[in-house]
This record gives structure tokens, C-alpha cells and sequence, in this order.
């Protein structure tokens, strides 16, 4: 029997970090979702993965556009794709502000007409769609956007919380090894 925590039924599923790179069924598209981090480790590593999935690094501020690319990528492959959403939480601890940028994108493939998600990835849309007006201020009182802000580092909380300010996706770009 597969493991039930790959969600293999659904075609959008959702896991937290390095461990959901395996955990999860393989998938043709990875999108990786840090708000307030830095994805380029876990982006790299969905890069590797043996069957080479399409990687995008999604975040509030680019949520539309990762939706949209992800749907475009659906399109090009000629028929439905799984797609994994992979938060990368902040150092392995529950991280708010990627649970909600993780709804928004889900709601933009959902909008799009990819709805066949597992229910980890419905509890953050539906977390998400309530929740948009207070983005700002959710994010601002996370304990990673408390953290930045005990740093002196506000103006990065608020340009993070901006939803759908960046028009363009963010795909992963590894280069071949020779």
C-alpha cells in the first residue's frame, strides 16, 4: 500500500521541507514557498530530484504569477501534471507566513481550473481566502516576522506581505553538470 502521506491520489499536494521532497509522490512540477527565507537550498534540491521536475519558488508577492506558470507548465506537458506545493518553513519549525502564501498560489491553480488537491492543500487555501486583507499584519506578528522585526528589518515583513506585486514567476535554472 502507498503511504498515505504522499498524497499520490491528488494531483496538488502539499509538505513541509527537505523531508516533503521525498515524502510526497514524485511530481512534474515543484513549486518550493518561502516568504520570509531563503529557498535556494530546497529549490536546488527539488531541482535534483531523479525524475527532474519543473521547479518554481513561489511567495506572496509572486503568488498569481507562480499559479499561472504552473498552469502554463500543465499546458505545455499535454495533460495533467501533479504538482507538489513544498513550504520551507522557517528551520524546520510551522512557518504562518508560507501556509498562507501556499493558499494563495493554491487558489490561483485552483481558479485556473486545477482543483483536484489533496486536502492539506485545501486547508491552506481556505486559510488563505479569509485571511487576504490581514496578510500584513499576520505576517508581521509570525514569530519569523518577529524575529526580522527585533532585527531592525520591518521593510522586509511589509515588501513580503505585498500580494501579487511581482508580475513574474521565479522558475529554478540548474546547470546541466558536464
Amino acid at each position: 500500500m502507498t503511504d498515505s502521506r504522499s498524497q499520490s491520489t491528488y494531483q496538488v499536494r502539499l509538505g513541509w521541507g527537505e523531508k516533503a521532497l521525498t515524502q510526497l509522490a514524485s511530481s512534474g512540477i515543484v513549486v518550493v514557498i518561502d516568504v520570509l527565507g531563503s529557498p535556494e537550498k530546497l529549490a536546488a534540491s527539488a531541482a535534483a530530484l531523479p525524475k527532474k521536475p519543473t521547479v518554481f519558488i513561489g511567495n506572496l508577492r509572486n503568488a498569481s504569477a507562480t499559479a499561472q506558470a504552473v498552469y502554463d507548465e500543465q499546458i505545455a506537458r499535454g495533460g495533467r501534471t501533479a504538482i507538489n506545493l513544498v513550504l520551507a518553513g522557517d528551520d524546520g519549525y510551522f512557518a504562518v507566513e508560507d501556509y498562507l502564501a501556499a493558499g494563495a498560489i493554491a487558489d490561483g491553480i485552483s481558479a485556473r481550473g486545477l482543483d483536484h488537491s489533496a486536502p492539506d492543500v485545501a486547508v491552506a487555501t481556505e486559510g488563505f481566502r479569509p485571511l487576504k486583507r490581514a496578510l500584513k499584519h499576520l505576517i508581521s506578528a509570525s514569530a519569523s516576522g518577529l524575529a526580522l522585526a527585533a532585527d531592525g528589518r520591518r521593510d522586509e515583513i511589509k515588501e513580503a506581505a505585498a500580494l501579487d506585486a511581482d508580475p513574474d514567476p521565479i522558475r529554478v535554472v540548474i546547470a546541466d553538470e558536464d
